[in-house]
């Protein structure tokens, strides 16, 4: 029988998930967990590995399983991270493997895993290739030097649209609300991206200290915005099946998917980083404490921190890449790609983005708790 939590729910416990450990496992537990072998259960978002249409197959872990004999069972399954986490939380807190080797999840959840224990440590001798993650990604406050996570891919937040309802794009908040649009925006249900993109465009800089109220004020503008009629929904990633339906017109979105959308829809979407800036995290590789499969995972792990293998997953997946060398590489894979800002951001492409702020466990707490209710699921 699943055990179902509701994210309200979720909420309430959040604050079990960074501070002490909830699973409290010995080194005897995780050894004899880390100890068998079997197909890598391998969990992430939706278009976010190169992809074969023909074969139906992802050619980097095809190559792999045929290089090292270790089978990957590769699933979609993740679209928010609070629905996934609330998925998974009752089997975690009862020490139950959760059926993933593999997870990646967004920084700001990937730090609440480690903080509760609910993710192993590396061994980085099975990691050799960790040494070419770029460094401004190799210490970051949620893990410091890498030791539980590593990152999958960089991730802008910013604006996009169907060209030919936004013919002349969308680079502003007044654009993206515009009467046109009414009725067919739609925002991400990752507060950190949505709420940040507003409040930067409210003046508010979220990477320094903010109080509750310019919180509250992004968190205000949001909830008109949905009470006039404007965003139709907050949503996951499948805010792309609304995109391709013409269901939506204009959101706040990620731009590997609009690259890959339009890849598959022939260029009919556009995306840009706001005038007002966009937001920059990252998703992370992490395997799960109860994973029985440790071994192998760290070998999946460490193949996609191969320069040559990242960029062939960045020339699909168009995210920023996180691995030293994959420019470079790119050289042979798509030469077209080399100087894509949205892959290899330039030093004014980095001007424009902007980290969300840590949060404290209370205002983790009370943020998503208002979000939430402000999106209808609470």
């Amino acid at each position: 029988m699943s055990i179902e939590i509701s994210r309200r729910n979720l909420l309430k416990t959040a604050g079990g998930l960074s501070a002490a450990s909830l699973l409290s496992l010995s080194s005897e537990e995780l050894a004899q967990a880390a100890s068998k072998t079997s197909t890598v259960r391998f969990a992430n978002w939706s278009l976010y590995l190169d992809y074969n249409n023909k074969t139906k197959s992802y050619p980097t872990l095809v190559d792999f399983s045929k290089k090292s004999g270790i089978p990957v069972k590769y699933m979609e399954v993740i679209d928010d991270n609070d629905t996934f986490t609330a998925k998974v939380t009752p089997q975690l807190r009862l020490k139950k493997d959760i059926g993933y080797d593999i997870v990646v999840l967004t920084e700001w959840m990937a730090g609440r895993w480690i903080s509760g224990g609910y993710v192993t440590k590396f061994d980085d001798a099975k990691i050799p290739n960790k040494k070419n993650v770029l460094p401004y990604l190799l210490n970051r406050p949620m893990d410091n030097g890498r030791h539980y996570s590593l990152p999958w891919a960089g991730i802008i937040a910013g604006f996009a649209w169907n060209n030919q309802k936004n013919p002349k794009g969308i680079h502003t908040m007044e654009q993206l609300f515009a009467p046109a649009n009414k009725g067919k925006v739609e925002v991400l249900s990752e507060m950190r991206d949505t709420i940040g993109l507003i409040m930067m465009w409210q003046g508010t800089d979220i990477s320094k200290p903010f109080s509750q109220d310019k919180f509250m004020n992004a968190i205000d503008y949001m909830k008109k915005m949905i009470h006039d009629g404007f965003i139709r929904q907050v949503k996951g990633q499948s805010y792309q099946e609304d995109l391709i339906s013409g269901d939506a017109v204009a959101v706040i979105g990620w731009s590997g998917d609009i690259s890959q959308l339009n890849s598959q829809n022939t260029n009919r979407f556009g995306f840009a980083v706001p005038e007002s800036g966009g937001t920059f995290s990252t998703d992370n590789m992490m395997i799960p404490a109860l994973s029985p499969n440790k071994v192998n995972a760290e070998a999946v792990i460490n193949n996609y921190y191969d320069p040559v293998v990242a960029a062939r997953v960045a020339n699909y997946i168009n995210y920023v890449c996180p691995v030293g060398g994959a420019q470079q590489a790119m050289e042979k894979i798509n030469p077209a790609q080399v100087h894509n800002k949205l892959i290899f951001p330039d030093a004014a492409m980095w001007k424009k983005l902007v980290v969300f702020r840590d949060l404290t466990q209370a205002e983790q707490i009370s943020f998503s708790t208002a979000f939430q209710k402000a999106s209808g699921n609470a």
